[in-house]
Parts: C-alpha cells; sequence; structure tokens
C-alpha cells in the first residue's frame, strides 16, 4: 500500500510539474532575442540554431527571408514573381543612371559670342531639350517595373503576417517580424490598440514613422541601430517587428 500511494504521490507530482510546464508564459518578443535567435547573429549562426527553416521563403530585393521552425513551406510562384520584379528593378535602376550619367550641360555663352556661335549654342541647346524629353519618356517608363516592388512586397508581407519571418541583407539579420499571436514584454503586439500602444510606451521614444507605423529604440541588446517597428491601421496594431536601420538586401 505505501509503495501505491508512493506511486500516486509521483504521478500527482509529475501532473503539477506539467501544469506549471504548460502555464510559463512565452518568451517575450524583444531585442533580447527570440524562439533562439539573438540579434547579434549571423545569417550562419541563425540557420544553424535550429530556429529556422533550411530553405528560403522570399527573395525579395535582393534579401533572403526565412520562416521560424514549423512555418510555410516556400511559396514557388510568389517566389518566381519576386525574382523576376528584382531582376526588372535592377535593370530599370541601372538604366536610369546610365542616363543621368550621359547628360550633358551646355555651357552658357561666353559675352561677345559671334552670331555664328550663338546659332551654335541654340542648335545644341535645342538638341539638349529634345534629348531631355526622351530621357524623361524613357524614365517615365522604367519607373513601371519600380512600381512592380511595392505590390510584391506586400504580398510577402501579407503572407507571413500571421506566422512571421526573418530577414537577412548583406550584413547579415537585418528584420525579426513576430507572429501574430508574439507580444513585447510590455504586452503589445497585433490586435493591441493605437492607444495601448501608446500608454505603454509613454515617455520612452515612441515616434511615427512612414507608412502608418510607430517607431521605438530597442533596448537590452539591440543596439543603436535596432528598433522596434510597430504597423498600425484602423487604430490597431497589425504587425509587429524588431528592424536594423542603414543595412541593405544587395
Amino acid at each position: 500500500m505505501t509503495l501505491v500511494a508512493a506511486g500516486a504521490a509521483a504521478c500527482d507530482g509529475d501532473k503539477g510539474g506539467g501544469a506549471a510546464a504548460a502555464s510559463t508564459p512565452p518568451q517575450p518578443f524583444g531585442a533580447g532575442g527570440y524562439r533562439g535567435l539573438q540579434l547579434s547573429m549571423t545569417k550562419e549562426e541563425a540557420l544553424a540554431s535550429g530556429a529556422l527553416e533550411s530553405a528560403p521563403v522570399s527573395v525579395l530585393n535582393g534579401c533572403t527571408d526565412y520562416a521560424y521552425k514549423g512555418g510555410p513551406a516556400p511559396d514557388q510562384a510568389r517566389m518566381a514573381t519576386e525574382a523576376d520584379v528584382h531582376a526588372k528593378a535592377d535593370k530599370a535602376l541601372a538604366r536610369i543612371d546610365e542616363i543621368r550619367a550621359k547628360r550633358k550641360t551646355i555651357p552658357p555663352l561666353a559675352p561677345g559670342a559671334s552670331l555664328k556661335e550663338m546659332q551654335e549654342h541654340s542648335a545644341r541647346l535645342q538638341e539638349q531639350l529634345q534629348q531631355d524629353a526622351a530621357d524623361r519618356q524613357e524614365i517615365t517608363a522604367l519607373d513601371k517595373d519600380l512600381d512592380l516592388v511595392g505590390p510584391a512586397r506586400k504580398a510577402r508581407d501579407e503572407a507571413f503576417r500571421a506566422t512571421g519571418r526573418v530577414n537577412f541583407g548583406t550584413k547579415g539579420l537585418r528584420q525579426l517580424v513576430a507572429p501574430a499571436e508574439a507580444r513585447t514584454a510590455e504586452g503589445v503586439g497585433a490586435g493591441s490598440t493605437e492607444e495601448q500602444l501608446k500608454q505603454a510606451y509613454a515617455g520612452k521614444e515612441l515616434k511615427p514613422a512612414e507608412g502608418g507605423t510607430y517607431e521605438l529604440p530597442a533596448e537590452n541588446g539591440g543596439g543603436p541601430d535596432w528598433f522596434y517597428e510597430f504597423t498600425v491601421a484602423e487604430g490597431k496594431v497589425v504587425a509587429l517587428a524588431l528592424v536594423k536601420h542603414d543595412t541593405y538586401c544587395s
């Protein structure tokens, strides 16, 4: 009887431990780390950590994105579109740079120029005006390829709105996008109201930024270039990320 009772007590103890483990709050989304990732990690270290899936899920703008472990599989059709958009944008930018580099500046006429010199100068100005008009027309057409980047970025962001993603650029980790259920240590995340966001970070340098976002310097391990980014729409936070400023994709 004593052994049976002891066994029952041990089982009860295990149940209690399991309940305690189950009630452990999830890790906050913050600069101190998330799901085994540290903001100081290189791409190689992050992939070796086991926190991410091994295959990229986005290649937009020359950056590479990975899903958290257990996240969505790569969407080959969307990624092919991203690669095409990236190639067109690169080609358009290169051509625009070439057009601008080739533009000539016609110097003003010197005082006392002859009639022939004035006629030649006028002809060069007219030629330059015609070339400028042609260049503007070509740049307008090239801008259409650049305009494809915005919709592609929106499609990627929507695809990972619920599950989050991790973005790497030329200098390592560039952006850590939180899953929808993630919350900061102050309890802010997707679904928080704009007022709750402002109250949680009152006096902590929370500032409006571009595109309906708020930015907040990341502390405790983030470093001076890392910022929280809260995207707000219709009065509520719809996305949460940690972003490193002044980093590039390619």
